[in-house]
């Protein structure tokens, strides 16, 4: 199995991620080790899961079977919201390395912040001392916005590496993006193609530059996501498709594409999933 040639981010804490990598979020938990065994014998290497996805234990088993070194692959995993707490993330992430059949995580992520919890700051403590303890070798969040963010690094100093949030040329987040890149905290783009709710393959920016360059539309929203500086992995089950979606490294938008692409903002009400303050 040869891996992909795909660029590494560099992250704030030493270490480097991939930045094209294959998420299992809604993978059917039964065809989750097939679809995963795909992507690894495709070339990826870096795969993103969470305990409440219920397919870690299928992630582990393409992870066993394949047979490639620990040290070639990349694998997130994340706290779900009922064991967000000081005391619970230890047993939350064991069960999870368990689970997935590994020594520990390449990157252990909260999943919400969850605020009428108001439990992030002190799991974020946490994961602090997991990361101390070992058992991963990056921490950082998701869905997570500025207030949240300076909460947690006012109470212990460490920053996120990342924070993945729901981001596709219809939703940016300017400000929120703005600070993550002062802050150096790379963005993780999820939902990274938006298309379920706003048409994105259809608009004119993303056919124009389509045509132009001889690619799909899915494969020009992630050379936008890739050309910001993203961290991104698009779901998909078909093989077929997890080659096409990794055949972005031979472009480049100009800056007329890429620029009339990010025009497509259209705030919250490009926003696809749940509001971060309303999860809990």
């Amino acid at each position: 199995m040869t891996a992909l040639q795909i660029p590494n981010v560099s992250l704030n804490d030493g270490t480097s991620i991939p930045q094209l990598g294959f998420g299992v979020f809604k993978v059917d938990p039964a065809e989750t080790e097939r679809i995963v065994s795909d992507a690894l014998e495709v070339g990826y290497r870096h795969i993103d899961t969470a305990k409440i996805y219920g397919n870690e234990e299928g992630v582990g088993r393409a992870i066993a079977k394949s047979g490639i070194p620990r040290d070639e692959l990349y694998v997130t995993t994340k706290l779900w919201n009922d064991e967000q707490g000081r005391d619970t993330p230890r047993a939350a992430i064991d069960a999870s390395l368990e689970r997935l059949g590994l020594e520990k995580a390449d990157l252990y992520l909260i999943h919400w912040p969850t605020p009428k919890q108001n439990k992030y700051v002190e799991s974020w403590e946490a994961l602090v001392e997991l990361q101390q303890a070992g058992l991963t070798t990056s921490i950082g969040v998701c869905n997570f916005f500025e207030s949240h963010l300076r909460d947690i690094i006012s109470a212990t100093g460490v920053k996120p590496v990342v924070n993945q949030i729901e981001q596709h040329p219809a939703l940016q987040q300017p400000e929120l993006d703005a600070y993550l890149r002062a802050e150096d905290i790379k963005t993780e783009a999820w939902g990274p193609l938006g298309q379920a709710k706003y048409p994105l393959f259809e608009l004119e920016p993303v056919t124009a530059a389509a045509d132009a360059h001889g690619k799909t539309p899915a494969q020009v929203v992630i050379r936008w996501h890739i050309q910001k500086g993203n961290i991104v992995f698009p779901k998909t089950t078909s093989r077929e498709r997890m080659i096409e979606n990794a055949q972005v490294f031979d472009f480049e938008l100009s800056g007329a594409e890429f620029d009339a692409i990010t025009a497509l903002e259209r705030g919250e009400e490009g926003r696809v999933s749940a509001h971060p303050n309303e999860v809990n």
